[in-house]
């Protein structure tokens, strides 16, 4: 199975630089950013807060959240290891 390229790509505001909006119109993509102090950024959290809540639900355990180890394929296992058990957790949840 062949990977998407994507087409927009969204960020937070300190990303807003025209070095950044240089580099990704180079890779012909659409940059969904906030500006500084003139866009408010509540159409753009529609789509950033399921980014957000799903970084701090990974980064919930300890063992990601500083680095101990060396090698970056035990730190993505790892990462691999807790994002099972987060959907894990979440399929699990009985909705009522």
């Amino acid at each position: 199975m062949r990977r998407r390229r994507p087409v927009k790509i969204r960020a937070d505001k300190a990303y807003y630089s025209a070095d950044h909006l240089t580099w990704l119109r180079g890779r012909r993509l659409v940059a969904r950013i906030a500006r500084p102090g003139i866009e408010y950024g509540e159409r753009l959290g529609r789509h950033r807060w399921k980014i957000e809540r799903s970084v701090s639900w990974l980064f919930g355990y300890r063992r990601l959240t500083v680095r101990f180890e060396r090698k970056g394929s035990h730190f993505l296992a790892f990462l691999d290891l807790a994002a099972a058990l987060t959907c894990f957790k979440k399929l699990a949840k009985p909705t009522t």
